[in-house]
């Protein structure tokens, strides 16, 4: 099987950094680089200093936070081969004729189609800005399906929805041949998962699984897909891979220490805390990084909810140890079904080392994951 390997950039900051690591996965094959979408980070501004990272020395405010449009209208022509994702948006802050416009305007300019990552929508880039945040999946739904339409045919379209009314709509602007872009579905929970296999070319969770759930979970979209009448297999299973890696896996470990990747826990819902015995100082409802507020949050909040947070927790937040440890639990993810793996470097939040050696690790765990594996007398 075939393994795409993309490089995820959180689009904060500084565009010459975002820029350079399009440079690597360029210059190191990488098939994909993804870029998030947010109005406000989700590490707390309040905290946001050189005793949380040593990132706060370059930037002021961790919410510096780029337009997605921008950014890869910019980047388009320097992609090359690299095929470009928004990982992801959502229909709450831009209406899907927009968000359709968007994909294939990218097109004009991309080598590959570009990819248009759609999800419900983090409160943190709602509430605080008077935008809907009830009712998200629905929402979610009728967006998918007007994509669709909107995506594939210039119109007129008409449709009629609770969230969305197209009236004689038009698309009239086209992808170039052979880059229309992709809808990649950004969900974890059944309801997303079987919207996933009914409407899009990808399934794309934020959330890191332990092999057999993911197994689990795309089992639900690749059956929602052949319940649809579409082709299950030709939906790309995808997901965000956080990374720590270090030298050895002792070493690794200790970067959990870092108060920037130990904050991570504080993104898992609270089921994940109960696994471990202890209670989400957010409360027991709370389910996780769509429900943080993180500018609400004070420095005691922080320092508070920071004091209990359990060893296990931060572990599970991504993939830790050597090169040689993340690749195999790649590798077991790949078995279970994941054929894109999107690396999010999370170690680089360490240090300036730390961050040096883990973009060395993506070049490196793309090159390994990419090479072909031979079983008997077939190479695949």
């Amino acid at each position: 099987m075939t393994v795409n390997v993309g490089l995820v950039w959180d689009a904060v900051g500084s565009v010459d950094g975002g820029r350079g690591l399009l440079d690597l996965a360029r210059t190191h094959g990488l098939d994909a680089f993804l870029v998030f979408d947010h109005l406000i980070n989700a590490f707390p501004s309040q905290a946001w200093d050189t005793d949380f990272t040593y990132l706060a020395s370059q930037a002021p405010t961790p919410d510096q936070c780029l337009d997605f449009a921008t950014v890869l209208g910019n980047f388009a022509p320097q992609a090359g081969p690299v095929q470009l994702v928004i990982g992801v948006t959502d229909p709450n802050r831009r209406h899907p004729a927009v968000l359709a416009q968007t994909a294939l305007t990218l097109a004009q300019f991309t080598e590959r189609p570009p990819v248009l990552g759609i999800g419900a929508g983090a409160l943190e880039n709602l509430q605080p800005y008077g935008l809907p945040h009830d009712r998200r999946v629905d929402r979610v739904e009728e967006a998918l399906q007007i994509l669709r339409m909107l995506l594939g045919s210039p119109g007129p379209h008409d449709f009629r929805g609770e969230h969305f009314t197209l009236d004689q709509a038009l698309m009239g602007l086209r992808a170039p041949a052979g880059r229309e872009p992709r809808l990649w579905v950004g969900g974890s929970r059944d309801r997303m998962l079987a919207l996933t296999g009914r409407y899009a070319d990808g399934w794309l969770p934020a959330e890191l699984m332990v092999p057999d759930e993911y197994t689990r979970r795309l089992r639900v979209v690749r059956q929602a897909a052949e319940t649809a009448g579409r082709d299950p297999a030709a939906v790309v299973a995808s997901g965000g891979v956080p990374i720590v890696v270090a030298e050895t896996d002792e070493a690794a470990h200790a970067l959990l220490d870092s108060t920037a990747i130990r904050f991570l826990a504080l993104h898992a819902g609270a089921d994940a805390w109960a696994a471990y015995g202890a209670e989400h100082p957010f409360g027991t409802g709370y389910q996780g990084l769509k429900d943080l507020l993180p500018h609400m949050l004070t420095r005691e909040d922080v320092q508070q909810a920071m004091s209990v947070i359990p060893d296990g927790v931060v572990a599970d937040q991504a993939l830790v140890g050597s090169r040689q440890t993340v690749l195999d639990r790649i590798g077991e993810l790949v078995e279970a079904g994941l054929q894109h793996p999107m690396l999010i470097p999370v170690s680089a939040m360490a240090s300036p080392e730390a961050a040096a050696f883990t973009l060395e690790s993506v070049a490196w765990l793309s090159r390994e994951l990419r090479a072909p594996v031979q079983i008997g007398e077939i190479t695949v």
